[in-house]
């Protein structure tokens, strides 16, 4: 079997970012693969600028990248209970291209998160988004990592054992998953 071929999406654009951590982890724990961190600082969803200017060029490149992943991993931050705006405005746009790249995709889902939960209603809340592009969302071991600024070490590995050990079981049913 070829190099299977991973997207990441974080729901967070710091720089910094815990979710983009997390999902570099993840990418390391699932093994040899090819990984790619889409860019979805997209500007604004507005029906008037895409009938305008059409579908935004960095929205295309991250349909593209989706479209070619042989699987999706997306970590979001909670605000409000809820995913990131962020996060939200990509679906969003995504959803606006001809086709639908997430179909019939293995996409699993993660969080990190300051509080005690640790993002687990923005989770449940993101499930419902993804559900109108009939992904194949794998629904666990859910991994959802609470105040995640204490749970990363200075070489952004995670440390808790609890957590790499569930993500390493996620990682390996989602690498069963793309194999079938």
């Amino acid at each position: 079997m070829a190099t299977p071929k991973l997207v990441g999406i974080s729901g967070s654009l710091r720089r910094t970012s815990h979710n983009t951590m997390l999902l570099a982890e993840a990418a390391r724990l699932f093994g040899d693969a090819e990984y790619h961190q889409l860019d979805i600082d997209f500007p604004l969803y507005n029906g008037d600028v895409e009938d305008a200017t059409g579908i935004p060029a960095v929205v295309k490149a991250a349909e593209r990248k989706l479209a070619q992943a042989d699987a999706v991993l997306i970590s979001t931050t909670e605000y409000n209970s809820g995913p990131s705006g962020v996060l939200k405005n990509a679906l969003d746009w995504i959803s606006r291209v001809e086709g639908n790249p997430w179909n019939d995709k293995p996409v699993v889902v993660m969080s990190a998160a300051a509080g005690r939960a640790g993002g687990e209603r923005a989770q449940v809340v993101l499930r419902g988004f993804l559900t109108a592009f009939r992904p194949r969302l794998l629904t666990g071991p859910q991994i959802h990592v609470a105040a995640c600024h204490e749970e990363f070490d200075e070489n952004e590995r995670l440390k808790g054992e609890i957590y790499v050990r569930e993500l390493g079981q996620l990682m390996d049913l989602l690498r069963k998953d793309i194999a079938r």
